[in-house]
């Protein structure tokens, strides 16, 4: 854990691919979507939230903050990130944000030590994830001071892209290995997008059990 670091579970998307409805709350093993990435996030953090809108009483139980979009119109994963950056500015003395898809239940657990790892290296730079050659930009480590700067990208030019907004400023990859799981090799930030999706993460959560 590095209680230096707030992290934000980004929750707020549509899930149109998944037919609508609420995606976190679908059922995987013996939970929910949403808490086995929980399960996975806290250990690594100091303080987390949850970014989702509308009616936040359905994550209730989770003993989570759930901060709706500060930018209204779903605005993408950019607009949960910027929400998770002005929490954490206002409401920790975090120097830096995690954030996290919330529909990836097997990224790295050291997830967190690793980024953190890259951006001691290269201060004031975004450190973000790769495997197998591709990387993951809603899996990254934001420093707090960005904020102003994502608002201004987002809000007055009006672009949504996470990739952009990096390249735009220093940014670090940091590459995790793929995981071996019944019998092939599993991408750690495999997301589930489609019930096929959900169905494959089952087997894999069985090959994963000990």
């Amino acid at each position: 854990m590095d209680r230096s670091i707030a992290g934000i579970i980004l929750a707020g998307g549509q899930s149109r691919r998944m037919g609508g409805g609420d995606k976190p709350l679908l059922s995987l093993g013996k939970g929910r979507l949403i808490e086995h990435v929980a399960a996975r996030l806290k250990p690594q953090v100091g303080t987390l939230a949850l970014n989702a809108n509308s009616d936040p009483a359905r994550f209730a139980g989770m003993n989570l903050p759930v901060l709706a979009d500060t930018v209204l119109g779903y605005a993408g994963p950019l607009a949960g990130i910027l929400t998770g950056l002005e929490w954490a500015a206002d409401n920790t003395a975090c120097r830096s944000l995690v954030s996290a898809a919330g529909d990836t239940p097997f990224f790295p657990g050291d997830l967190v030590e690793r980024l953190a790892a890259a951006a001691r290296e290269r201060p004031g730079a975004i450190a973000v994830a790769s495997s197998d050659g591709r990387w993951h930009p809603t899996f990254a480590l934001w420093p707090i001071d960005l904020r102003d700067a994502l608002h201004h990208f987002l809000v007055d030019e009006d672009n949504r892209r996470v990739s952009a907004f990096m390249q735009r400023h220093d940014f670090v990859q940091v590459e995790f290995p793929m995981i071996e799981a019944a019998g092939k090799r599993i991408d750690p930030f495999f997301n589930i997008n489609t019930p096929d999706d959900l169905a494959e993460a089952q087997r894999l959560l069985q090959s994963l059990q000990p």
